[in-house]
């Protein structure tokens, strides 16, 4: 048998490199081809999806819009991107089921725990879409949430970089990557792994967290299977 994880696919997972927004279907298929791998080889998967891609709420809200209203939209948004990454789950072989922490059954299970547990047992993707149902919270939060809910042995999380740096490497040509940190080394030093909230649950529940860089191909079966890439935090 193989590990259960959550993983966490911001809404920049979906889009096309060059552009950063929207849903690109090649870019969704070469994740779903890297999932299919490893749900291959007997892991259990659980994907919490953002909506970045579609709409930020924290941003909106920035700009005037109420943030509870922006963040409500925000929700909406990773609905969208769940249920494109399980048509192409889908369309590689992995039987995927999505559930949203917002009500809507014409397209999606509501989250129930044991369902979602049960889901995992006989082999099924979920994909976990709307956060946690309730705005103010990030889905770093909701996959730290999910990953202590339904007994995860790890946190990944997929981003644009190799990992954890001390400065920002999009910014600083000079940032080093970190590839070991304690929880209380990122708090402390204020680095950018997972929010904060995110950070103290996974500390709690003693969930590892692994961050990798999801544009280099094979980088999601490597974190899967455990193999040392990216950034360790533990």
């Amino acid at each position: 048998m193989g590990r259960r994880v959550a993983l966490k696919l911001s809404g920049g997972s979906f889009a096309d490199p060059e552009v950063g927004y929207g849903i690109d279907p090649r870019t969704v298929q070469r994740l779903a081809s890297e999932i299919a791998t490893v749900h291959a080889e007997g892991h259990e998967i659980a994907i919490v999806v953002g909506g970045g891609n579609i709409f930020r709420g924290l941003s909106s809200a920035a700009e005037g819009m109420d943030r509870a209203n922006a963040d409500y939209m925000g929700m909406l948004a990773t609905v969208i991107n769940a249920l494109a990454l399980r048509d192409a789950l889908e369309s590689v072989g992995v039987p995927t089921r999505v559930q949203t922490a917002i009500t809507i059954t014409s397209v999606a299970e509501p989250y129930i725990r044991l369902r979602a547990i049960r889901h995992l047992e006989k082999g099924r993707v979920v994909v976990f879409a709307a956060g946690t149902g309730n705005p103010y919270f990030t889905t770093d939060t909701t996959v730290a949430l999910r990953a202590a809910e339904i007994g995860a042995e790890a946190v990944l999380k997929a981003t644009r970089v190799d990992g954890v740096f001390d400065a920002d490497p999009e910014i600083d040509p000079k940032a080093v990557l970190l590839t070991d940190l304690t929880y209380m080394e990122v708090l402390e030093k204020g680095l950018r792994a997972m929010d904060n909230t995110a950070i103290s649950m996974c500390m709690d529940n003693d969930l590892p967290i692994r961050v990798f860089n999801i544009t280099v191909p094979g980088n999601v079966a490597r974190a899967v299977r455990g193999e040392p890439v990216g950034t360790l935090v533990h």
